[in-house]
């Protein structure tokens, strides 16, 4: 039976026995992402550091050990990354291509304003289009309206209460 091998001398001697061809073999498992595979490498060590008992054999080597413990970490790594969402970049993000807007949605919406618009009353309904429809700030509604600016405030307020009640599906 070997002594315990827990200790750093024997652990780089494991490492630089096993090392390179566990290294080749994690290689082929990660599809020749380095960075990965060298990941998986020293998580195995690891392992083998964290086990003493499975080095305590009478084997003539622990390769077949190592390979073992590193094929179930790389799949266990796999599954991991697959249950989570893909990681972007920013560069992905700005070469994203816009997602086309949905007419026929728009469309609908558009359909259900106008509908909820015609349930308010006229000086609601009136006040609506000029301050949001066409842009247009309290002062110049009032103009347009021949009302005072308060008064615009005073039915805006109410139009939209209005209109959130006409339209519950929506958020104002």
């Amino acid at each position: 039976m070997r002594p315990a091998r827990t200790d750093e001398q024997a652990l780089a001697e494991l490492k630089k026995e096993h090392g390179r061809a566990l290294l080749g073999f994690l290689m082929s498992l990660t599809y020749g992402d380095r960075q990965r595979a060298e990941d998986l490498l020293q998580e195995t060590f690891v392992r083998a550091w964290q086990h003493p008992e499975a080095l305590e054999t009478d084997h003539e080597s622990m390769r077949p050990w190592l390979f073992t413990v590193a094929r179930r970490i790389a799949i266990d790594a796999r599954r991991a990354r697959q249950a989570r969402p893909a990681e972007v970049n920013d560069q992905a993000v700005l070469e994203a291509k816009p997602i086309p807007e949905d007419h026929a949605e728009r469309s609908a919406e558009r359909l259900d304003v106008r509908r909820a618009l015609g349930t308010l009353s006229a000086e609601h309904r009136a006040v609506l289009i000029q301050v949001y429809f066409r842009g247009q700030s309290v002062n110049e509604a009032a103009e347009a309206l021949g009302v005072p600016p308060g008064t615009v405030k005073s039915r805006t307020y109410y139009a939209l209460r209005a209109l959130k009640k006409a339209m519950p599906g929506y958020s104002l």
